[in-house]
């Protein structure tokens, strides 16, 4: 009888070939072989008589993952179905229409298109219902199955009918034809000279040609006003490449400047990078925001400005991934992302948070204590610490958003009320002077009072916590009344609560109604207004005594 191994089967004997390979001095073969022939003789046993057909393809792919999961969050399996989402998640590229995409009431519908490319350019709209694709159905498709059919080779054409609100409340159908193109996701989403002279930056990604977007976009700044300082926002960024951090850190800093080192176990996975180019300013005061979503790549940059001195660093600790992965080919396009090495930047520190080789009783990871963390210094002789990603400079508070704009945010209200807006307003002012008036606000408040939505203040959160405990112990009958009293008196009114987050409520309409009008570019015009980081990395540019004395100048 002929056999046949499946592809994650294929995986699987490819990586006992790595293994294979590896020095009998780090690990005992023995242990290798005798697992490997107890997982085999294990599969052919269930194979033959397990009592239903086995999907094998499922089962291996399942057992690969879970092996992983035992390492780290980060070395991962990529099968071929994966290999594509994962190369456009490098590389920033696929050819396609430009455009985001979400579900609906049972259809996909467009929820933002890219500045540029054809969704934008012909005329597609946030909110816009996806109902055919070249003549055919996609009522109840996934996401998914919709954009594998909007993607296509660069210059061929598709043709979509769409479903667009009108003023009348009404749906209008319309047929779209486009062009696909190369879409290039763009690392830096957007850029601005902010309060006159304050050039800002928002770096969101790290795929290939981050370094060159920053450049670009500095450049670009510079050559059309005179700057006092610059903005690098890094906040929510994951990471990415490796040589794009060091791409990025080079706009900022001289020629043959060391930004990381890379220690692995081996010899090929240890090695220290520099910058190779000519930096576009080395000169003007910095300040680089970062939070608990900047990772990898991202504190790559920010650790580097901060151990030389080269900028302040703003906002919350970052999130501490001080890991470097090195991705290997496997049968069939199959492909293995694997942890090789810890990265250390220019103090000598490594800002990785998680010991993964170490786990307590339960088999958990612990982060590092703040007790066992080393201290080193940074080129002007400031002390800083390794393991715990990278301490602010100076310190903010996370922006608190309201469970009720949570839910009316998750609930799609906001972005639905913005479709609605776009519909009976042909235009707005420019997205940095767009503001919603009282009489609009109420507009919306009328118009959510008829929408089913429920959400739990932090009062009543407390509330139910204190129940909770106090039945276990005991105790709630001595106080069910005076409970039973306080519950009344904070039950919440939802009218009257969205007047009390009124501002913060207003806040996300304004960003989704200047992206209707202005895409991309008019959501973080309106954001800039609002970001807090933002504004304490700007007064803090306008105080060079303040700047110099964090900095130790």
């Amino acid at each position: 009888m002929k056999t046949i191994v499946s592809k994650p089967k294929l995986a699987v004997l490819a990586l006992i070939a790595a293994v294979g390979s590896i020095s009998l001095s780090s690990v005992s073969f023995f242990d290798i072989n005798k697992n490997l022939d107890i997982f085999g003789t294990l599969y052919k046993e269930l194979n033959t008589l397990y009592v239903d057909t086995l999907d094998h393809e499922q089962l291996i792919t399942a057992g690969i993952t879970s092996m992983l999961d035992q390492i780290d969050p980060y070395t991962n399996y990529i099968s071929e179905d994966d290999a594509d989402d994962y190369r456009i998640q490098t590389t920033g590229k696929y050819a396609g229409i430009g455009a985001l995409i979400g579900t609906r009431d049972n259809y996909v519908i467009i929820t933002e298109p890219y500045e540029g490319f054809p969704a934008a350019k012909s005329g597609l709209q946030a909110g816009d219902k996806i109902i055919e694709i070249n003549g055919k159905s996609v009522r109840a498709y996934k996401t998914d199955d919709v954009s594998k059919l909007l993607k296509g080779t660069p210059g061929s054409e598709v043709t979509l009918k769409i479903k667009r609100l009108n003023a009348e409340g009404k749906e209008d159908e319309l047929p779209i034809k486009l062009q696909r193109e190369e879409i290039k996701i763009r690392n830096v989403p957007y850029y601005g000279i902010v309060e006159d002279s304050i050039a800002y930056i928002r770096l969101s990604n790290f795929t290939m040609r981050a370094g060159q977007e920053v450049h670009n976009a500095l450049q670009t700044m510079e050559n059309s006003k005179d700057l006092k300082g610059i903005v690098l926002d890094l906040r929510g960024n994951p990471g990415g490449l490796l040589d794009e951090a060091i791409n990025t850190a080079n706009v900022f800093v001289n020629r043959n400047t060391e930004i990381v080192s890379v220690k692995g176990r081996l010899k090929e996975d240890s090695y220290t990078r520099r910058t190779t180019g000519d930096a576009v300013n080395t000169k003007l005061p910095m300040v680089v925001l970062a939070n608990g979503n900047s990772a990898s790549a991202a504190e790559i940059v920010a650790g580097s400005m901060q151990d030389l001195d080269r900028a302040v660093i703003v906002g919350q600790r970052t999130f501490g991934k001080g890991l470097v992965q090195t991705t290997k080919p496997l049968p069939y396009n199959a492909k293995i992302k694997i942890t090789t090495a810890k990265y250390y930047i220019p103090s000598g520190r490594c800002i990785q948070a998680i010991n993964y080789a170490e786990r307590d009783s339960t088999g958990r990871v612990t982060r590092l204590p703040d007790s066992l963390r080393t201290a080193f210094k940074t080129k002007s002789g400031r002390v800083v610490y390794d393991g715990a990603g990278i301490e602010p400079d100076v310190i903010t508070e996370p922006e608190k958003i309201h469970s009720l704009t949570i839910t009316l945010y998750a609930r799609n209200y906001i972005f639905d009320y913005a479709t609605l807006y776009k519909a009976t307003h042909s235009t707005i002012s420019p997205a940095v002077k767009f503001s919603l008036t009282d009489a609009e606000y109420n507009d919306f408040v009328k118009w959510v009072a008829n929408k089913e939505y429920k959400y739990t203040t932090q009062s009543e959160k407390i509330l139910d916590d204190l129940k909770t405990a106090s039945e276990k112990e005991h105790y709630f009958k001595n106080i069910q009344v005076e409970f039973d009293s306080l519950r009344q008196q904070i039950i919440h009114d939802k009218k009257q609560d969205l007047y009390k987050q009124k501002e913060q409520i207003k806040m996300f309409l304004e960003e989704e109604i200047a992206s209707r009008y202005y895409l991309n570019s008019g959501r973080a015009e309106v954001q800039c207004r609002y970001d807090n980081d933002l504004k304490e990395a700007i007064k803090l540019l306008s105080e060079p005594a303040r700047m110099n004395k964090i900095l130790n100048k």
